[in-house]
């Protein structure tokens, strides 16, 4: 049977929705090219009535896979695999004439749908591909031989869509829970999710955190065991820059695990959870310092933690840190001599300036507090900084002296280095924002942060942050208190809402994007289960499974109305109310050619009557002489009977048959 021209368009729009969950990671060409080709369709086929040719079909099949291998360099993976799926739906379009061609596109657009969350599992993002099944059940309703849509066939077709996601919502559930899964997703591969941030860098120039400072996303989330450490010394270290070239900040690498900078407590240990958002980077974040690396991950010399993998998906790992210590009090000479090291020819009036204090005869304590001074008479915290030239700490120093933590940071430890004090960078995250409804610290990307370490006889590395000096509401505040004002969107109101509704992000991360093998196996845990198996589970499955088709069926049953139909009985039924509201209802046990002789006996002579009699042939023909009648028949039947003049006679009391 052919697609009508409503049909088409739901499967056509559909389609174009199944796309749009991808639009964004592809290609901006084939977005474009996709975008286009369904409406041009709909256009083309509503006009012309065409169908487009096998020869025009096969070459750009062919076009669409040579062109993805161009583009991803191979049609393997979930970005260029879904790149594909998503072309070949649409051009799927340009063959669909009938109900099986659009059944067959509608399961493809289904799994084009469902691709999307291979990217992104956000809650946000899950939701709207959910409501996106609705369009796709609506088309399917579509294709019933008799829609029950008549006056409105849209919206007739919607509403079906979502009582039908309603249905399914609870077996979707069930599946979900009871459906024994892999310790690890299908997925899991060296691919990586194509919304990772990025987050912190291993190289950093002065300048190059402006996108990450004005980036509002969450980077991480704390769970404290205990106490909260107040926002002054949540320092939380990512990684430890010692190399400077002139311009920006490197790590060359490490030393073995054997050489770890030794940590002498002051304090009780704090004990926490993070939970990292995607980065695409391997390096993990840890309140600083940490006391052991956690599990499936190594520290580094410098305390430094690093995954085996990049972290591709959300990572959940406890840690011991402590706030109060003492670390590396004796240095080793490869990481003082590597904390002294600077480029030649970068940078002369820093360097005399360090050097003019040294020859003052001030001490360590001395030139550091000098550094904070000169910082503290003249400089301006700001996120616009302006640009720097070859000798950018020469720049920011003595001509520009605005900038934010990179800045001053870089330009801190080089004094330090060039009066003979070791120092190095440390980028990591400080502050945060504690939401008291959900129990943890909120991170966002925002609060990125660059601070140095000193090394000091007999304190060894000590933390610096020249940032306090500038602008020491940036250290007791966060983020927050740097953007200029109480009308910024960084302290607006706004902001807040967004921080406390990130509780439902989390509770969504915690308990359906974290939801694993493990977790499922102690769902049982009530009835006495400790450790649920694959046969517990299924038997569980089996039994909510059963249960909900029960409930369903009862329900149906009890709210079935007997007259309940298809498109054909819902027009018939529309004419014999008609006809009852002017004095002839049809008895129980009449048929419609009965029914009809009666109408005759009682009003005779009418000219209405043949347009009547012609409706009641035309029911009977559609209902009792065809295995399924056609769509169009059936509307036009239904259109006919809205149109129809009651008879005269029936506008008086009218004289019933006996």
């Amino acid at each position: 049977m052919r697609l009508d021209q409503r049909q088409f368009n739901l499967l056509a729009g559909t389609a174009l929705i199944a796309v749009a969950t991808h639009l964004m990671r592809l290609p901006p060409w084939l977005a474009v090219t996709l975008v286009l080709i369904a409406p041009w369709r709909m256009w083309s086929r509503q006009r012309t009535g065409k169908v487009i040719s096998a020869w025009l079909r096969v070459p750009l099949v062919i076009a669409l896979v040579s062109a993805i291998i161009v583009s991803y360099g191979n049609i393997f993976g979930r970005e260029p695999g879904t790149a594909l799926a998503c072309g070949l739906l649409m051009l799927k379009l340009l063959e669909s004439e009938k109900i099986r061609d659009a059944r067959a596109a509608l399961g493809f657009a289904a799994f084009v749908m469902m691709s999307a969350l291979l990217f992104t599992q956000t809650m946000g993002f899950t939701l709207l591909v959910c409501l996106s099944l609705v369009a796709l059940l609506a088309a399917l309703n579509a294709l019933q031989p008799a829609p029950l849509a008549r006056r409105h066939p849209l919206l007739g077709n919607l509403r079906s869509g979502v009582l039908l996601l309603g249905f399914g919502l609870p077996l979707a559930i069930a599946a979900f829970l009871f459906v024994p899964r892999l310790s690890s997703p299908l997925w899991g591969s060296p691919d990586t999710f194509a919304d990772a941030r990025t987050g912190l860098n291993d190289r950093m120039t002065p300048g190059s955190m402006t996108e990450l400072l004005v980036d509002d996303t969450p980077a991480l989330r704390v769970h404290f065991d205990g106490e909260v450490p107040a926002s002054s010394v949540r320092y939380f270290r990512a990684l430890v820059l010692w190399d400077f070239d002139g311009s920006s900040w490197t790590r060359e690498g490490w030393r073995p695990q054997l050489d770890l900078e030794t940590v002498e407590a002051s304090s009780a240990e704090t004990r926490y959870e993070i939970t990292l958002e995607p980065t695409n980077r391997p390096w993990l974040v840890a309140l600083d310092v940490p006391l052991a690396p956690p599990e499936n991950a190594r520290m580094t010399y410098d305390r430094t933690l690093y995954a085996r993998n990049r972290i591709d998906q959300l990572r959940q790992y406890r840690l011991r840190s402590v706030l109060g210590y003492r670390l590396d009090a004796s240095i080793d000479p490869r990481d003082r001599a590597r904390a002294l090291r600077l480029p030649d020819g970068f940078n002369p009036k820093s360097l005399a300036l360090a050097r003019q204090w040294r020859a003052k005869g001030r001490d360590d304590n001395r030139v550091i507090q000098s550094a904070m001074e000169l910082f503290n008479a003249s400089f301006t915290y700001t996120l616009s900084a302006p640009m720097l030239g070859r000798d950018s700490v020469d720049d920011f120093l003595f001509d520009t002296r605005a900038g934010y933590c990179e800045h001053y940071s870089s330009a801190f430890v080089v004094l330090m280095r060039a009066a003979g004090i070791p120092a190095r960078v440390v980028t990591g995250y400080q502050g945060g924002w504690w939401n008291a409804l959900g129990n943890y610290l909120l991170v966002r990307q925002s609060d990125a942060h660059a601070w140095a370490e000193v090394w000091l006889q007999g304190r060894g590395w000590v933390r610096m942050d020249p940032t306090a000096a500038i602008n020491p509401a940036r250290i007791e505040a966060g983020e927050t208190a740097t953007s200029g004002g109480q009308d910024s969107y960084s302290g607006s109101w706004l902001r807040q809402i967004r921080n406390r509704l990130d509780v439902v992000n989390h509770l969504w991360t915690r308990t359906i994007v974290q939801f694993n093998a493990l977790r499922q196996k102690s769902l049982l845990q009530p009835l006495g289960i400790g450790a649920a198996e694959q046969r517990d589970l299924l038997l569980a499955l089996a039994i909510l499974v059963a249960s909900i088709l029960l409930a369903a069926t009862i329900w149906v049953m009890r709210s079935a109305r007997s007259e309940d139909g298809d498109a054909l009985d819902a027009a018939w039924r529309t004419l014999r109310q008609r006809l009852a509201r002017r004095g002839l209802a049809d008895r129980a046990d009449e048929g419609p050619v009965d029914y009809l002789k009666r109408i005759r006996a009682s009003w005779t002579a009418d000219p209405a009557l043949p347009a009547l009699e012609e409706l009641v042939r035309r029911y009977v023909d559609l209902r009792y002489s065809r295995g399924a009648a056609d769509v169009a028949d059936v509307q036009a039947f239904a259109r006919s009977i809205r149109e129809m003049r009651a008879p005269r006679a029936l506008d008086r009391n009218p004289r019933r048959a006996t």
